[in-house]
């Protein structure tokens, strides 16, 4: 039986959080279906990220044709790493790099695949997999049989165990891409100044602020309780802040320790992209808004009543 194989990306010179969820997650399958686990990374940070991953073996796709990310030459490169190692799982996160390479590679190796995984467990010849559809409002049981690709929701998983050495390291040549060249690189639109996902604390709002002249509301709120300001899409929409800080499905998923969604009714794209955070308080005037459903502790208070003495509780040194 061939390894589990991780396709990982890197953020800022190391793994990214969702490719050390992965790995730790490969682990655990592995030990219980007695096989390896291998990383595949690309690009100039590829060997310092996979030095410390626990994995027996690391292959690194390094090069000119891998510095800057082009579907078509990373798709090539993973091609033929899974190719020769055949593996009974490969695991890719779902960003637009795991979903561009995972569902090329399902078609080029004629491999089942499942999307927007949260859960996997082996049984028997097979893994039993949950998979969002729907936009996260219904969850699917699917049956995956061993040889099959899947590309796992962020967060889904723990990274317990994900650090360590590889057992050994493979250099795997980047593939030039016939049909794809880059031609430039966008910046993330606005927001970008500040990571979110790696915020302790976030004060969210939605359409329940009402007008963007309010946002200032909770700035002054976020500063005061030692947070950052994080928004749902309509927000974007509506044209009052930029995407760079957008929560959800088609923005960012965050798990902080502390989420203050405030004004937000709690769609399930936005509910996708934080319901794991640790402790979450919902203030919305609906008693029936979705958000509460989730929420650890919820209010039914319009929020531009109680910002204002909540930062002037915080400000003049209380608690809240």
């Amino acid at each position: 039986m061939g390894p589990i194989m991780v396709i990982a990306e890197t953020l800022d010179g190391g793994l990214s959080d969702g490719a050390r969820e992965m790995i730790a997650k490969a682990r655990t399958l592995g030990t219980a279906l007695g096989v390896e686990v291998a990383a595949l990374a690309f690009g100039p940070a590829a060997r310092a990220a996979l030095s410390s991953a626990a994995v027996n073996e690391a292959v690194l796709v390094e090069g000119a044709d891998a510095a800057d990310y082009n579907p078509e030459a990373f798709e090539s490169a993973a091609f033929e790493a899974v190719g020769s190692r055949s593996p009974v799982l490969v695991l890719l996160a779902s960003t637009t790099l795991g979903m561009d390479v995972g569902t090329g590679l399902a078609a080029r190796l004629d491999l089942p695949m499942a999307a927007y995984v949260t859960a996997l467990e082996p049984d028997g010849d097979h893994f039993n997999v949950q998979s969002q559809v729907y936009a996260g409002r219904l969850t699917a049981d699917i049956e995956l049989p061993f040889g099959a690709i899947a590309t796992v929701v962020p967060g889904a998983f723990t990274a317990e165990g994900a650090s360590g050495s590889p057992g050994r390291m493979t250099e795997q040549p980047a593939v030039a891409a016939p049909h794809m060249v880059l031609k430039r690189v966008l910046q993330a639109e606005g927001g970008g100044d500040v990571d979110i996902t790696r915020s302790d604390v976030l004060v969210s709002v939605g359409r329940g602020i009402q007008d963007k002249d309010n946002i200032e509301l909770a700035e002054e709120f976020a500063q005061a309780v030692g947070g950052v300001v994080s928004w749902t899409r309509p927000v974007v929409d509506a044209g009052w802040l930029p995407r760079g800080r957008q929560v959800g499905k088609s923005g960012q998923t965050v798990k902080p320790k502390l989420y203050l969604a405030l004004g937000i009714s709690g769609a399930p794209e936005h509910l996708q992209g934080m319901k794991d955070a640790e402790t979450i308080i919902a203030v919305n005037t609906d008693p029936g808004a979705p958000i509460f459903e989730v929420a650890t502790y919820g209010a039914t208070v319009d929020v531009l009543d109680l910002l204002p003495h909540l930062t002037e509780l915080l400000q003049a040194g209380g608690s809240v």
